[in-house]
């Protein structure tokens, strides 16, 4: 499951080890940050420290988990796990089976194999175990909205997936905007109306609306979309990638087997289920060959607008006008 920013009660982490596995630092940091919060409001004397994991030898680790002089409660983190010495692991798992009652203890592990071993020693000995796993574009609508659910805000999946497409994957910035959004919009229903009207100054948006509109073949439209975004001094790479994302996801999709269930093919495309229904229209309208050509326009534009040609503003109308014929294409 991907971690949004839930409030931990005290009780579920002092006496708990709490195993971090997974390499994004936002998630990662905000479950600490989190642990933290809970035994700090528990006890504001409480004593936090942390130390990696490599110097976490049989003293050290006897030394962070034995009872504070000066406080009732500790919380320890011990970060890059995967770095522990050899005689530091019989200690840290037997403490695992038998944890302190007033130590929080926080270990992560930032993912490969260096150390898989210890995981699941800790896992057997009763860690409690929280993933940080970077997500897949697909999973992003789903934790943008259980994003918002945290913040007692609803938000549909088409909101939310253009929430994404504003503001792109980084985790920090789609928490930003959550949090912004749903404190600015209280009273009134989060659609993909007001996401678009909130973010219409976002580079992303605009090059996403220069995509949809070529592929789509709304001649008009794209063109306009596309001066707009000049106008705008967007970024060509942005454009470009856009056009190029948004063929793809019709590549998949055409050539996805017959027959799969919503779900199974909404994972096969690397799709939210709901944009199966936009896919299956713009579909209709392209052909295996002009696909093909597209695709192909759209990875020389990709390679002009980054240094493989003089003038960058060209290499996109000219992808923009390749994708529209190559939609003729039959």
């Amino acid at each position: 499951m991907l971690s949004t920013m839930p409030k931990i009660n005290v009780s579920d982490v002092l006496g708990v080890t709490t195993l971090i596995t997974g390499s994004d630092e936002f998630l990662a940091e905000r479950t600490i940050a989190s642990v933290r919060a809970s035994v700090r409001e528990a006890d504001s004397d409480a004593d936090l420290s942390e130390l990696p994991a490599a110097e976490l030898g049989p003293g050290a680790f006897a030394e962070i988990t034995s009872p504070s002089l000066f406080a009732s409660l500790r919380c320890v983190v011990v970060r890059a796990l995967e770095d522990l010495p050899a005689d530091g692991v019989d200690p840290l798992v037997a403490y695992v089976e038998t944890p302190a009652d007033d130590v929080a203890l926080v270990l992560h592990h930032t993912g490969g194999v260096k150390g898989k071993a210890v995981l699941d020693r800790l896992r057997k000995a009763g860690a409690s175990e929280v993933k940080a796993a970077p997500p897949k574009r697909w999973e992003l609508p789903q934790w943008v909205m259980e994003e918002f659910r945290s913040h007692q805000q609803r938000i549909d999946e088409r909101a939310a997936t253009a929430l994404v497409d504003a503001i792109g994957e980084d985790m920090r910035a789609l928490a930003a905007a959550a949090d912004q959004l749903a404190a600015d919009c209280a009273d009134e229903p989060i659609s993909e109306q007001v996401v678009r009207r909130y973010f219409a100054g976002r580079a992303e948006v605009k090059g996403f609306a220069v995509a949809d509109a070529a592929i789509d073949g709304k001649t008009s439209v794209a063109f306009e979309q596309l001066r707009w975004a000049f106008a705008s001094r967007v970024d060509p790479v942005l454009i470009t990638s856009a056009v190029a994302g948004g063929l793809r996801g019709l590549a998949r999709y055409s050539s996805a087997p017959r027959g799969l269930r919503e779900a199974d093919l909404a994972r096969e495309v690397g799709v939210p289920p709901w944009k199966l229904k936009t896919l299956a229209k713009q579909s209709r309208g392209w052909s295996p060959p002009g696909l093909a050509v597209a695709i192909q326009a759209a990875a020389q534009a990709d390679a002009d607008v980054k240094g493989a040609a003089g003038d960058r503003l060209w290499a996109c109308e000219r992808l923009v006008i390749s994708v529209l014929r190559a939609r003729a294409l039959h």
